[in-house]
């Protein structure tokens, strides 16, 4: 008898514990089918958006360390995003020296995973960002001459974007039916924006002013010339010389700079109307002169320095 009660009691213990498991492996297969509704996932999403990048930074770090949510590679995706825009932060490297070089390891990591396409493609607009961020901070390492740095981004973009397209948020829309000249625009601007715009293309030269090749700031003074306007050579002082504007009044042709966190380091002319999303012709250190549409981008939104003009 008692050894009948033994033999019931352990394959009721079997009994209970593949059950148990057997739940446990119902629950991740449907958390794995629906991750993007999982809060701490939508949370993630949502401070990564409102730039909180450190608290993003954190977060993952938490979920990475709760076996409940293994079955998903969103906490290393977004690890790996928040440490990217961190590691452009001087004194954040100063503390984790290897935060780019982690970033990309960890963006590898997700794109090699099971549902590694899966998520890419969920998050593409966050992806194509991240990479416009990344191009202009490598250029800015290359115009301060930071060149191990920008030699180490360089290796890393061209692991992670090489074969991830992009979704084109530079420039003007050309779907968008926008008016050709603002009430505000008047007709010496528009010849001016239009006199920029034959330059697309030309390459970047440093300390370039002529259509051979122009530096940001050899770009503006070029193109103000048209206007009999003579600025002066570098950007900081064009900057200083430059009577300034609030964001709400700049027109086209009006002057945008920025600041990479030691003093205004570059400099583009405004081509978008009055009251409109800001879009820039400028001169960029890997492209050329180019177009971009810089509310797009949280590289440049969050190194504006501000407005200036020598137009009347």
């Amino acid at each position: 008898m008692l050894k009948s009660r033994n033999i019931f009691f352990s394959y009721f213990v079997v009994m209970k514990k593949s059950f148990r498991n057997l739940l446990v492996v119902i629950l991740v297969l449907i958390s794995a089918q629906s991750f993007a509704q999982v809060p701490e996932f939508d949370r993630l999403e949502m401070l990564y958006a409102q730039q909180h990048y450190k608290l993003v930074y954190r977060k993952a770090n938490r979920l990475l360390d709760q076996p409940d949510y293994d079955f998903s590679q969103i906490p290393t995706f977004y690890k790996s995003l928040s440490l990217f825009q961190l590691a452009q932060n001087k004194h954040w490297l100063l503390r984790k020296p290897g935060a780019m070089k982690e970033a990309g390891e960890l963006f590898a990591q997700v794109r090699k995973s099971a549902d590694g396409y899966k998520v890419l493609t969920a998050h593409m607009y966050e992806v194509s960002a991240l990479k416009k961020d990344l191009v202009a901070y490598a250029e800015d390492l290359k115009r301060t001459g930071e060149k191990e740095k920008f030699e180490e981004l360089n290796k890393i973009m061209l692991s992670m974007f090489d074969d991830i397209k992009e979704i084109d948020t530079d420039g003007m829309n050309n779907n968008q039916q926008k008016p050709s000249q603002s009430p505000a625009s008047t007709p010496e601007r528009e010849e001016l924006v239009a006199y920029a715009k034959q330059y697309l293309g030309v390459p970047y030269v440093w300390a370039g002013d002529d259509p051979k090749g122009f530096d940001c700031s050899g770009f503006t003074s070029f193109v103000y010339r048209k206007a009999g306007k003579e600025l002066p050579r570098r950007a900081v002082d064009q900057c200083d010389g430059s009577r300034k504007l609030k964001e709400k009044t700049v027109e086209k042709g009006d002057l945008i700079f920025f600041d990479n966190g030691s003093g205004i380091s570059h400099v583009g002319m405004i081509i978008s109307d009055k009251g409109e999303s800001l879009v820039m012709i400028h001169a960029s250190s890997s492209k050329g002169i180019v177009i971009t549409d810089i509310e797009s981008s949280d590289y440049w939104m969050k190194r504006i320095a501000g407005f200036g003009t020598y137009l009347d």
